[in-house]
């Protein structure tokens, strides 16, 4: 049940935004931000150590990031296992489109590059893909900006104020143009007063709903004419609010 917050310029020559963060189990290992595919020089990401795949890469050389969020679906495992949905984020930063009938679970796929994002949804149905407008976007388990997710419904106008208010581009000293990332980090702060399972949480514990996963990390991302940046930060404590330091 993770969360990505995107911002899209109506300028096509500023960068592309991304916020993700990420829910998962704590008791699967996971590796911080690096470089961990030797089969894909350049790719950087954080790296699920039980499949290999990565939650979150993106590839500096081709001016890509992408992030993979878990949705619901109708697919059950046969004879043989599905695949890794870690590897379709791979794959995605590499240029390479779901297609077909994926053979994993269901997904949002959240793709940024220099002027662009869009979401890939596959549901076990159908993969669908949507080219996100320029503006504030939100993506959890369901579709983009979803108005029955709650969190969004809750969110995604106090994410929109920033930009707002100044503009990435005209934010001028201390402005979101100077720190994005913390703009955001401090709305995040914000959202987590409601606690880690309110349905309007975040920064969530989601064992109440009968899943195993709470937040552990965040990463911000940009895209744009000067090229790629990431930065990763880990809470103290899976499934609440401490602001992390991106580095």
């Amino acid at each position: 049940m993770c969360t990505v917050i995107v911002h899209v310029p109506s300028e096509p020559d500023e960068a592309v935004r991304l916020l993700a963060v990420r829910d998962e189990d704590p008791a699967r290992t996971w590796d911080p931000l690096g470089a961990w595919w030797p089969e894909l020089p350049g790719v950087v990401g954080v790296r699920d150590r039980r499949a290999g795949g990565a939650w979150l890469a993106a590839d500096a050389d081709r001016g890509r990031v992408a992030v993979i969020l878990n949705r619901a679906d109708v697919v059950t495992d046969g004879a043989e296992p599905l695949a890794s949905r870690g590897r379709v984020v791979l794959d995605a930063v590499e240029g390479r489109m779901p297609e077909g009938q994926p053979r994993t679970h269901g997904f949002n796929l959240v793709e940024v590059s220099a002027g662009e994002a869009s979401v890939t949804m596959w549901d076990g149905a159908s993969v669908r893909r949507v080219v996100l407008e320029p503006g504030i976007h939100m993506i959890a388990h369901d579709d983009v900006d979803d108005p029955a997710t709650a969190r969004i419904a809750a969110w995604r106008d106090a994410f929109a104020a920033p930009v707002d208010e100044g503009g990435w581009a005209g934010g001028g000293a201390g402005g979101w143009a100077d720190d994005w990332a913390g703009a955001w980090l401090d709305i995040l702060e914000r959202t987590s007063a409601v606690g880690p399972v309110d349905d309007r949480a975040i920064v969530r514990d989601n064992r109440p709903f009968g899943y195993p996963t709470l937040s552990l990390l965040v990463c911000a991302a940009s895209a744009g004419p000067d090229g790629v940046d990431v930065r990763y930060g880990e809470f103290d404590q899976p499934g609440a609010w401490n602001r992390p330091v991106l580095a």
